[in-house]
């Protein structure tokens, strides 16, 4: 019979999971308008666009169906469905927060503690009190998000908000003088004496840290902050080459020596030997030995300079 299914089409509801055409205008559709080739329509009438903004219409009337049956039965299935729909809010903020984070710092973190804050949001909303859900459950994840990183910081926020007392110090003297500020003229902006600015920085070196696994280049393959601090301890390659070049020098100086020169070398120098016991060794007085010693250094000197200039 016809009647049924006119009736069908003016009602508004789907068939099959997909909108009829016929549905949205309240007229009876062409012949051919709803043909499917492949199960995709062969043409788009407008009806589909007046459609689509029905179904919006009914996904916002969808929602405010589930807070009213979610402020009645409080059940956990349906505070779940709101988290789903309202779960971007939490990749915005988080976004947003993380604008001004160190780079250490993981988004991933970040969105995982507002989820928290939309859960607390949806379990304390009023919607009788006519607010729009959006704006307050922004706040709430803000405010999830901001209390776990403060967990995570080290610094008391007393340090932290003194920090940004000194920063938009020297911002406003940098601005007024057109140079840096001496700590004498910041501690005058801060109203605060020389010394207790000065104290006042040895508190701010602990704001002052970075991770060091943090990549100090853009590109993947860059390499970390760990790996650019200098090895105090570390032996120079450039100083090691130098030494060892200036210990062979001496050596073939040294062999070049006569063989009693050499020996008061060696023993003075390598054995550690007095020139008394030099003396003794070489069957000499001491001041025999202190000349020789003399004359060995003149000529390894002498040697020395002419391998350096060669």
């Amino acid at each position: 019979m016809p009647a049924p299914a006119a009736k069908q089409a003016s009602n508004g509801h789907r068939q099959n999971g997909a909108p009829r055409t016929e549905a949205s205008t309240g007229e009876s559709a062409e012949p051919g308008a709803n043909t499917h080739v492949n199960g995709t329509p062969a043409a788009v009438p407008t009806a589909v666009t007046r459609s689509d903004a029905r179904s919006g219409d009914d996904v916002e009337a969808g929602i405010v169906a589930l807070w009213r049956s979610y402020g009645e039965s409080r059940d956990q299935n349906e505070r779940d469905r709101l988290v789903l729909h309202y779960a971007p809010l939490v990749k915005y903020v988080a976004g947003r927060v993380g604008t001004g984070l160190p780079a250490h710092v993981d988004v991933a973190d970040l969105i995982q503690s507002g989820i928290f804050g939309l859960v607390d949001a949806i379990e304390k909303f009023e919607p009788e009190r006519g607010l729009k859900f959006e704006t307050y459950a922004m706040q709430r994840i803000r405010g999830a998000i901001l209390d776990d990183l403060r967990s995570q910081d080290w610094v008391p926020r007393s340090v932290r908000s003194r920090a940004r007392d000194v920063e938009r110090a020297l911002e406003r003297l940098g601005a007024k003088l057109q140079r840096t500020p001496t700590d004498r003229e910041l501690a005058a902006e801060l109203k605060i004496g020389l010394a207790e600015l000065r104290e006042l920085y040895g508190q701010l070196q602990l704001t002052s840290v970075v991770a060091l696994d943090e990549l100090i280049t853009p590109n993947k393959g860059g390499s970390s902050l760990a790996e650019s601090l200098p090895d105090d301890a570390a032996e120079d390659p450039v100083a090691s080459l130098v030494d060892q070049d200036s210990r062979r020098q001496l050596a073939d100086a040294i062999a070049q020596l006569a063989e009693r020169d050499r020996v008061v070398v060696t023993l003075y120098y390598f054995e550690n030997l007095t020139l008394a016991e030099i003396g003794k060794v070489l069957g000499v007085t001491e001041s025999r030995v202190c000349q020789l010693h003399t004359r060995a250094v003149l000529r390894l000197r002498t040697k020395l300079n002419e391998q350096s200039e060669a």
